[in-house]
């Protein structure tokens, strides 16, 4: 991948690292007073500011900093934190450790690391009894991490590409929200930027254009039952019916999620009962076609029937790469965009599955910041999620089930029932 050099001076980096590192040093040694504190901070700087430019001297290109720079500015920022709980609410060694580590194994996301988090801090403060707020954090936060790095080897998230032309990367969509809020109007916006011919709401057009596009080694759509390939050609045929089923273990954080993510951005809100889903499911596909007619661009809207509030808002794309199709879903953010990169594979008895499950380099997701000056392409695969839609036809009447895991565990399933609505 080429590499364009415009990231932030190396010297800015490691002062911000230095002052993480005062901040972090001062915490550590505020227990023995303001000379001591001073002196913590001048050595939190310098320590730190030394890793950090060790670390970035020997990054290569498309790679983010190594781990034990980054496990060291973590404990750093976790020691002023540590500090101020134990300040502000008189918790001890105890509660601080347990704290930390819930709030660190957090941001791990996968369920064991999660668990791991609090039992490793909860540890940690044990031991550290009569310690400070800030060593019990700090030291939470170095023990979590360096245990978590030798226990889960498998990189669930990793830098992809940094700063690369989107035709580098061409199973990421580079359809991004020039806004907070993405919401249902989010491809007349993309239109009015473009200059493109917006048609809302189009009639008799699907997903796709065609499935031939998506031929290659497993997959040849001759062999798909007509009904299928009507479905994803003419999309808008049909009315969708949706029963969502999720893990028992997964329903409070993602009405967390829902709360604090989903509804504020406009964007990826799915039901999370079959009550919800039965305020009724409005679907449509608005277009774009470029002004040169080349690219005609697809948006599906899903939203609540009664309120339009917004399901999912998907761009849906094509391409082939050595002899392959795959379908690509671009699900825009603020200045981003969350990319499904599906291979197609074929399903007995005429139906089709899309995968992000594949041995090849261009399937899976993505996470992709757009530099909304240059339109380089910042990307991060996130290994640790997957997909699969399983489209099929049983006693005559179209079927689907859309399957979602993260870190190998299955969290949700969305059943469908397809139906063609009145002539």
């Amino acid at each position: 991948m080429e590499h364009h050099s415009s990231s932030p001076g190396r010297a800015q980096q490691v002062g911000t690292a230095g002052v993480i590192g005062a901040l972090g040093g001062a915490a550590l040694a505020a227990r023995r007073g303001g000379r001591a504190a001073v002196l913590g901070a001048v050595a939190g700087a310098v320590g730190l500011g030394a890793v950090d430019a060790v670390a970035r001297a020997r990054q290569r290109p498309n790679e983010i900093p190594a781990l034990w720079a980054r496990i060291a500015s973590g404990a750093m920022i976790a020691a002023p934190l540590g500090w101020a709980a134990e300040r502000l609410t008189g918790a001890g060694p105890l509660a601080v450790g347990t704290g930390t580590g819930a709030a660190v194994g957090a941001m791990g996301l996968r369920p064991q690391k999660v668990a791991l988090g609090p039992a490793v801090g909860a540890a940690i403060g044990g031991a550290l009894r009569g310690r400070s707020g800030a060593v019990v954090a700090g030291t939470t936060v170095l023990a979590y991490r360096t245990l978590a790095a030798l226990l889960f080897r498998d990189a669930q998230v990793t830098l992809l590409a940094e700063r690369v032309r989107a035709e580098d990367l061409p199973f990421v969509v580079p359809r991004e929200s020039t806004t907070r809020y993405v919401g249902t109007g989010y491809v007349r916006a993309l239109a009015e930027t473009l200059g493109g011919d917006y048609t809302e709401d189009a009639r008799d057009v699907g997903i796709v254009a065609s499935l031939d596009e998506l031929r290659g080694p497993d997959f040849d759509p001759a062999d798909v039952d007509p009904q299928v390939r009507e479905f994803y050609e003419h999309t808008t045929r049909f009315t969708l019916d949706i029963v969502p089923t999720w893990r028992p273990w997964v329903r409070p954080g993602y009405l967390l999620y829902r709360t604090l993510v989903a509804r504020p951005l406009g964007q990826a809100s799915v039901p999370l009962n079959q009550r919800e889903a039965q305020r009724g499911v409005r679907g449509r596909i608005d277009t774009i076609t470029t002004k040169d007619g080349a690219e005609t661009i697809r948006g599906w809207i899903r939203s609540f029937a009664d309120t339009d509030e917004p399901i999912y808002i998907g761009i849906y794309t094509t391409y082939r790469r050595e002899g392959r199709g795959y379908v690509s879903v671009g699900f825009p953010l603020p200045q981003a965009s969350f990319t499904a990169t599906l291979a197609p594979r074929a399903r007995p008895g005429g139906g089709l599955v899309l995968t992000s499950r594949s041995d090849d380099d261009q399937s899976g997701h993505y996470l992709t910041y757009i530099d909304p000056e240059t339109r380089d392409l910042t990307a991060l695969a996130v290994h640790g999620f997957a997909e699969q839609l399983d489209v099929y036809t049983q006693d005559g009447e179209l079927r689907a089930e859309h399957a979602f895991a993260i870190f190998g565990i299955p969290f949700l399933v969305l059943h469908y029932r397809m139906h063609k609505k009145p002539h």
